[in-house]
């Protein structure tokens, strides 16, 4: 089967799952539910993004900071140290993580913010190195022979070729961060897992999928912005490069 037919029947299978969720929810009354509580509703909303965007925006600068800084030749050496690291933290589940951070910095949002954090590093960081340490070295070279200076190299050749793997780490870590947010109300940190935690306890399939299935439309409709996003930062050029291989 070629990769774009295999693309095609994993949409299809995806479409198929999020259909069922959203008819389950209907007949469970989840919809009803969200009619009649539309406060609530956007007010855990409105947490949830909140713990998401914070948590991600800090993940992306310290990610991409540190997968620019363990590429350069100086400090290379590094790179399998902090990728040993980062690969063993993402080995603990997000349970655990909440658990332990709560032990050091209390219940809160800062806390699962700390947590959501820590969780999302790995994605980004990984394929920030993959983007960097693949970008042909015939084109550094070009680069080098046309006088260009370390920093030019970098802005100029490295990050724009590497960029369509940055994205991709980010639109993952993003994705499984809205996912994760929900556990933040197990520490006290709100969100929409307020709502699906609440139905499990009452044994209420549709408060929690009240709570389910706003995380998938968030969840999805983030990563069709950020699909959004990719095409305007990765030159045309390089898509049109990525469509051919």
């Amino acid at each position: 089967m070629s990769n774009r037919r295999m693309v095609g029947v994993i949409k299809v299978s995806l479409y198929v799952v999020i259909f069922a969720i959203l008819l389950w929810a209907y007949f469970s009354g989840a919809f009803q539910f969200i009619v009649d509580n539309p406060g609530d509703l956007i007010y855990l909303t409105k947490q949830h993004i909140k713990l998401v965007g914070i948590s991600s925006i800090l993940a992306i600068l310290v990610a991409v900071s540190l997968g620019v800084f363990i590429t350069r030749p100086r400090f290379k050496k590094f790179e399998g140290v902090v990728m040993n690291f980062a690969n063993v933290g993402q080995t603990v589940p997000s349970l655990a993580i909440l658990a332990l951070v709560m032990s050091y910095m209390g219940l809160g949002w800062q806390t699962a913010v700390f947590a959501l954090w820590f969780n999302s590093l790995l994605p980004i960081l990984r394929n920030t190195l993959a983007g960097i340490n693949n970008v042909d070295s015939s084109i550094i070279d070009a680069g080098r022979g046309m006088g260009m200076k370390e920093r030019q190299i970098l802005w100029k050749l490295e990050l724009p070729n590497a960029m369509y793997a940055i994205m991709g780490g980010i639109r993952t870590a993003v994705v499984i961060n809205v996912g994760s947010a929900a556990l933040a109300f197990l520490i006290g940190g709100g969100g929409l897992g307020d709502l699906i935690f609440t139905g499990i306890s009452l044994y209420d399939t549709g408060i929690m999928l009240a709570g389910t299935v706003p995380v998938i439309i968030l969840a999805i409709s983030i990563d069709f912005l950020l699909g959004g996003f990719e095409k305007l930062v990765i030159s045309k050029g390089l898509k049109r490069d990525l469509d051919m291989a």
